[in-house]
């Protein structure tokens, strides 16, 4: 049984990775490759009172893409794609959050891919706040939205032969955030 709770006053909560998940889709040719990142981290200030003043970082390590193909996850860890080895991480910090009714928040932040950093608002529902068998208090957040590649220098593409190119340019990413409150 799970009970719910009041929160007063900000809180902290650390992204749980064993609960929690960082997922893409893309266009590839006709169909849509689906993938996720294996390997992040995240902080997320939350004042259910004022949730203006909440906060939240996501930290997602770029060689933890996992697409189910290992060739087409090589490729995508090289610098036709994220190059891992120049920039290992993607990350989200937010600088501003509005109230957008029924617990839902659109979150305006710097989202950084390959260097590149585009200021970007997501929309943010919270699913809510629970005591889990343990006594850790738990929050869960839910965000979907998409980008252009592109603009994030992630330029590599395949002209095909009846006119278009292999991939698509629009990616959408979704995270499914179930974070523990620390003590």
């Amino acid at each position: 049984m799970t009970a719910t709770t009041t929160l007063t006053g900000a809180r902290t909560f650390d992204v749980d990775p064993s609960h929690s998940e960082v997922t893409f889709q893309v266009r590839h040719l006709l169909t849509k490759v689906r993938g996720r990142f294996s390997t992040f981290t995240g902080t997320i200030r939350y004042d259910e009172a004022q949730p203006e003043q909440s906060s939240v970082e996501i930290s997602i390590e770029a060689a933890s893409i996992d697409t189910g193909e290992a060739n087409r996850d090589t490729h995508l860890r090289s610098d036709d794609f994220f190059a891992v080895d120049k920039y290992p991480t993607l990350s989200f910090t937010s600088a501003r959050i509005a109230p957008a009714g029924n617990a839902r928040f659109d979150v305006t932040g710097d989202l950084t891919i390959r260097g590149v950093t585009k200021r970007i608002t997501v929309p943010v529902s919270v699913l809510g706040k629970a005591i889990d068998p343990w006594g850790n208090e738990k929050l869960g957040l839910e965000t979907e939205f998409t980008v252009n590649r592109k603009e994030f220098g992630l330029l590599w593409n395949a002209a095909l032969e009846t006119g278009g190119f292999l991939v698509g340019d629009d990616v959408k990413i979704a995270l499914s955030l179930q974070a523990a409150a620390r003590k």
